[in-house]
């Protein structure tokens, strides 16, 4: 494997890496600012951006961050389903078994949240692909925050998820919407320093890759994050099996024409 090819004691574009590896870009400073308002001051929060471009980290730090003798964070992503199991799925990560009924799935929310020392964080990744009745019955729930139950909400999606909200039937949610955040893709720099940064955590070398090499997968990858995980691991293994020690611009080049799909 690549790792020992290169004396890297971990993968260092894992998917789902320690979070003292994620790397505290300007992008992330200024949505982590947003969320902290929010955190302090507001009822609801959207984050925005493409698939790939960080967003499930950013959540990750945020609720990382959190003081945990203030607030109980309560993570939801299985999305794509209907309104009544959004509900359930809910009370379920609230700690609880769900009753049958909306009305009872309602009450089973609030009262479960207005007991809760801590303020509940309701932060529902994926949100895009939520059914527009759970948009529904999450400004019910928000009627409910009116009445000072201890609960804030943020949501994260695609682009989409704008388009979705921009719907009349959703204005009322909208309108409490405190902070607004669009997660953008890094710039070549940032890529550069996010592969450097990426590869020494793992206990590897900086000058693996080439600065050219750098630059032009920022350019093959538009500094999405995901997708600059995924080149520069393929490009390791190339490196790997040709028994390279170096990645190279003609290397990354020869790694892409292989990467497409058929």
């Amino acid at each position: 494997m690549f790792l020992s090819h290169f004396n890297l004691t971990l993968h260092p574009f894992m998917e789902n890496p320690p979070i003292e590896w994620i790397l505290t870009d300007p992008r992330i400073e200024q949505a982590l600012a947003r969320l902290k308002f929010f955190q302090d001051q507001g009822l609801i929060a959207l984050i925005i951006g493409q698939t790939g471009i960080g967003k499930s980290t950013l959540l990750r730090l945020f609720i990382h961050n959190l003081p945990q003798n203030r607030y109980h964070p309560v993570y939801v992503h299985l999305t794509p389903i209907n309104a009544n199991a959004f509900l359930r799925l809910i009370v379920t990560k609230l700690g609880e078994a769900p009753r049958i009924g909306k009305d009872r799935l309602f009450l089973q929310i609030a009262d479960r949240i207005g007991k809760n020392e801590k303020c509940t964080l309701l932060i529902i990744d994926e949100a895009h692909m939520i059914d527009p009745k759970a948009l529904t019955d999450l400004r019910l729930l928000i009627s409910a925050i009116d009445t000072k139950l201890p609960l804030k909400i943020v949501l994260s999606g695609q682009e989409n998820l704008s388009h979705i909200l921009n719907r009349s039937s959703h204005a009322d949610l909208v309108h409490r919407i405190c902070v607004r955040f669009f997660l953008k893709s890094l710039s070549k720099d940032q890529t550069c320093a996010y592969i450097d940064s990426r590869m020494s955590l793992a206990g590897g070398s900086e000058k693996i890759f080439e600065p050219e090499a750098k630059n032009l997968i920022h350019d093959y990858t538009g500094g999405v994050p995901r997708q600059i995980n995924n080149v520069a691991t393929a490009c390791l293994i190339n490196a790997s099996a040709k028994n390279l020690k170096k990645i190279t611009e003609a290397l990354v080049n020869e790694t892409m024409s292989e990467f497409e799909l058929p």
